[in-house]
């Protein structure tokens, strides 16, 4: 059976990336990036979305069925813990619009 979750998770670990990066440049042209954990925590998460990125494309790459697993899995791990860290990054950009 091919491997085609890890594709997935690739695809959207680099959109989601493009984003986290987006909210970075956005605070710091609008000089809120000091008064804020948001940037740190969006960081974070962009270097976790990177990681999966990494370990999704060498689960694609690898001929091993048993270390493609692995990677596929350590994988969706990291890029389920990188959707709660955006989760909570949007909760706080929407509490800050709020105050």
């Amino acid at each position: 059976m091919p491997n085609t979750t890890s594709q997935h998770i690739l695809n959207t670990s680099a959109n989601l990336l493009g984003f986290c990066l987006f909210v970075i440049t956005s605070l710091h042209f609008t000089d809120k990036a000091e008064g804020s954990i948001i940037d740190e925590l969006t960081s974070v998460v962009a270097i976790l979305l990177i990681v999966s990125c990494l370990f999704s494309f060498f689960s694609i790459r690898t001929s091993n069925h048993v270390i493609e697993k692995r990677l596929e899995a350590v994988a969706d791990y990291l890029f389920i813990v990188s959707l709660l860290g955006i989760l909570i990054i949007i909760s706080l950009i929407t509490l800050n619009y709020i105050k």
